[in-house]
């Protein structure tokens, strides 16, 4: 079993593991970089698709908190917001996630860009070895 450095992608490394993800073969991660506009994220997406990333923008209109009609703009939480998901299938290794992570926030930031996280899709069935 490997370990995991104490960070927030440690957390979820570990977390995978434990819940008998392998490891060793590569799933599909989803990278976020946040976008203060359309236009910034637009040249977000062209800058990592330029370093051969597959893109996706998204755009989140925001939840309105209860009793409000819309998220006020400055309510980071709940507010629209905009987002390039970026897309890496890989065997999930800590040091290649931050690298991935820094590269991504190297690309954004001249555009307003910042790297927020990654995830993973995991299938709720049990595994074989859970039957």
């Amino acid at each position: 079993m490997t370990t995991y450095p104490e960070d927030a992608d440690g957390a979820v490394l570990a977390n995978l593991q434990s819940l008998g993800v392998d490891m060793s073969a590569p799933l599909l991660i989803e990278f976020a970089v946040d976008a203060p506009d359309e236009a910034s994220a637009h040249r977000i997406e062209k800058a990592l698709m330029a370093k051969q990333y597959e893109t996706e923008v998204y755009y989140d209109s925001g939840e309105p908190e209860e009793g409000e009609e819309a998220a006020e703009d400055d309510d980071e939480e709940f507010g629209p917001a905009w987002t390039v998901y970026v897309n890496v299938t890989m065997v999930p290794e800590y040091d290649k996630i931050m690298q991935i992570q820094a590269e991504l926030d190297e690309l954004s930031k001249p555009h307003g860009g910042r790297s927020d996280g990654w995830g993973v899709m995991v299938d709720e069935e049990p595994l074989p070895d859970e039957m």
